[in-house]
């Protein structure tokens, strides 16, 4: 009898004898060679090993970015697009992955370019609403706060008129602007209302820091930007300086000044020193107002006693002299 016959002869006999044991073992060797069998596609799929260095699209026209890409192996895709004056339409502004990044061949780079026109959307009527509503809703259409121009008046920050370049907008009126534009507000305060604490805005980016100053009724000042910030990498700025300080009291319209970097350590080196003299003034300030609380409340006492104490002098004298007159 042949090795072959004996084998086999050998099997059957394991398989009628043992067809638990022999149906687990054929399982096993079914599932291991669907593993192999699904690795090495995965292997072929995602081309292991082969990586693609990004290039830099920004600055090229799209029909330049597209020939790059093709010549990486990398696809395109356009997914944003910003109105900017200063660059050539159609011109790559920003790109994901950025520059630099080891990623597969095939790969989808992500590009924002130069808008071929302005896009303008309709100025949203705001006019006796919340200060805050009236900010939301004009960041939501694309739009921000040029200036607060507060007027005296019983309801503190509500918006009583509405401008945009210059004209009046209305209920009725169909005003557009480009994306971006500033709108200005004509808010109410009264006397006794009208101050507003500023806030710790080291560490926010432009847009955030904006958004919180128009919240609180005051406004952007002066902007200024460290060397190597422009208006493609001015997102990833911080606040490091602030003017007036954090915590400072000031009269609800004040224009806070920025300065903003792309150094996050000196953000961070910033924030320290602003955090620890904002808490100082945050202290200072709730003591001023508890003693102011405190000399109000000693005032209005020494005026309830004085008419407590007061002798009655209405038509009646200290005495009985000329009671029986």
């Amino acid at each position: 009898m042949s090795v072959k016959q004996t084998s086999r002869t050998l099997l059957e006999r394991y398989r009628q004898q043992y067809p638990l044991l022999w149906n687990i073992v054929l399982i096993v060797i079914a599932l291991l060679i669907m593993a192999v069998a699904a690795h090495l596609v995965m292997q072929i799929g995602t081309r292991h090993g082969a990586r693609r260095r990004v290039p830099d699209f920004t600055g090229l026209r799209l029909d330049e970015a597209e020939r790059v890409a093709h010549k990486n192996q990398l696809r395109l895709s356009v997914n944003d697009s910003l109105f900017v004056p200063t660059y050539e339409s159609g011109v790559v502004l920003d790109q994901l992955p950025e520059r630099g990044v080891e990623v597969k061949p095939d790969r989808t780079i992500y590009l924002t370019i130069n808008s071929f026109r302005e896009k303008t959307v309709p100025v949203p009527y705001v006019a006796g609403r919340s200060l805050r509503q009236a900010k939301n809703m004009l960041e939501i259409a694309g739009l921000e706060i040029a200036e607060l121009i507060y007027r005296p008046d019983i309801a503190t920050n509500y918006v009583l008129e509405e401008f945009c370049g210059g004209k009046q907008v209305s209920e009725n009126s169909k005003i557009e602007a480009g994306i971006g534009s500033g709108i200005t507000l004509y808010v109410g305060a009264e006397p006794e209302n009208d101050t507003a604490v500023v806030p710790m805005l080291v560490g926010f980016s432009l847009k955030q820091a904006k958004s919180r100053l128009w919240e609180l009724g005051l406004n952007v000042g002066r902007i200024g930007f460290d060397e190597g910030i422009d208006l493609l990498n001015q997102r990833e700025a911080g606040v490091y300086i602030q003017s007036p300080a954090a915590e400072q009291t000031a009269a609800l319209g004040t224009r806070v000044d920025l300065r903003l970097t792309l150094d996050r350590k000196k953000v961070e080196e910033h924030f320290k020193a602003a955090e620890k003299a904002a808490k100082a003034l945050a202290a200072e300030r709730l003591q001023a107002e508890q003693e102011r609380a405190d000399s109000i409340a000693a005032a209005a006492l020494r005026e309830a006693v004085d008419a407590a104490t007061e002798p009655a002098t209405d038509g009646f004298r200290g005495d009985n002299e000329g009671f029986f007159d």
